[in-house]
């Protein structure tokens, strides 16, 4: 019975590492920018606890300061796992988010035991949940098991402060929290299979000159730009890209960002418009000036390549999107693969 329950959570909520991949590039992008936030946050406290002196502040002190600490380590693994492979992508990619989210939660039964500050640190744990929520993706599980140790941490508390009306309410806040995530995780899943049909009628044909299809129809946009940042986003296999490296690609190293910064925003849009108009969803993703493409939802020989396909090897005819000069140095690495 139970080995049945558990099959049938999974078949509802379990979803590749693989399919998660980008969802973990938005997971690093976010715990970059929340643990930027985060270390202000600490360095903040700590300023004005210097600055005020005050007789018991060494707890406070001691609380930022972790702070500074995790949210710098959850910043440095965020960073350094840019380039981590697809299929490992998910695990690394996210460590910084669980660090963040752990800090979090931790932070509020600190608040709520050794800073004398019950109703703050409940808060903070409940907004740490709801940040999750809206901004990562994540097991449930996990993120169950983390709420449930933290809020068995403060019960003991909750119920001597506010009775047992207020551990019912901080229960249910709990049991709600969790429930979300699972309709979040179910929400996914639907996702990645709506777009797995979608990947049948995208696809990026690399060898030669580079051609984008949906439904079989070359894709046109209104830029002629528009085609070669696609091309170059795809070529990065998933990885994200800065404004400044997109600038010196389309338009040469000494490009002034200032000045094409406009120019380049004109091509976001216009590729939005252009996949908007044909319902495709989930293919060119902006963050925080980080610009990529989800490999997973796309065809791409390039890609079959890579991943050691013999057809796409023969395929492979010593040409790689041959209107575009960044790509020569391509061209050699995969006329080595062949040969190798």
């Amino acid at each position: 019975m139970l080995k049945k329950f558990i099959n049938r959570c999974l078949s509802f909520y379990s979803i590749s590492s693989l399919d998660l991949a980008d969802a973990a590039e938005t997971n690093r992008i976010h715990t970059l920018v929340m643990s930027v936030i985060l270390f202000s946050f600490g360095i903040f406290g700590l300023t004005i606890h210097n600055i005020i002196r005050e007789v018991d502040s060494c707890m406070y002190r001691i609380y930022f300061a972790i702070f500074m600490v995790v949210s710098l380590c959850a910043f440095i693994i965020a960073y350094k796992t840019k380039n981590v492979a697809r299929e490992k992508a998910y695990i690394w990619k996210s460590l910084p988010f669980y660090l963040d989210f752990t800090l979090g939660i931790g932070a509020g039964a600190y608040n709520f035991y050794i800073l004398g500050q019950p109703f703050n640190g409940f808060v903070t744990y409940c907004i740490t949940g709801v940040i999750a929520l809206s901004a990562f993706s994540f097991s449930p599980f996990l993120f169950l098991s983390c709420l449930i140790f933290w809020f068995g941490v403060m019960a003991p508390g909750i119920y001597h402060i506010f009775s047992v009306t207020g551990l019912a309410d901080s229960t249910l806040v709990v049991i709600t929290m969790f429930t979300l995530s699972l309709y979040k995780r179910r929400t996914e899943k639907k996702l990645i299979l709506l777009l797995r049909k979608q990947k049948k009628n995208l696809e990026a044909k690399t060898f030669g000159n580079f051609t984008l299809l949906y439904e079989n129809k070359v894709i046109k946009f209104s830029r002629l730009k528009s085609t070669e940042l696609v091309a170059y986003l795809i070529y990065k296999n998933g990885s994200s890209v800065r404004t400044k490296e997109l600038i010196s690609v389309l338009w040469g190293d000494n490009a002034d960002s200032a000045r094409y910064g406009a120019n380049l925003r004109n091509l976001i849009v216009d590729i939005k418009h252009s996949l908007s108009e044909l319902e495709i969803q989930q293919f060119f993703i902006a963050e925080y000036n980080n610009f990529r493409i989800n490999p997973e939802v796309i065809k791409c020989d390039y890609y079959d390549f890579l991943a050691g396909d013999s057809q796409a090897k023969k395929n492979f005819a010593g040409e790689f999107m041959s209107q575009y000069s960044w790509a020569e140095d391509v061209t050699g690495f995969l006329e080595r693969k062949v040969l190798n």
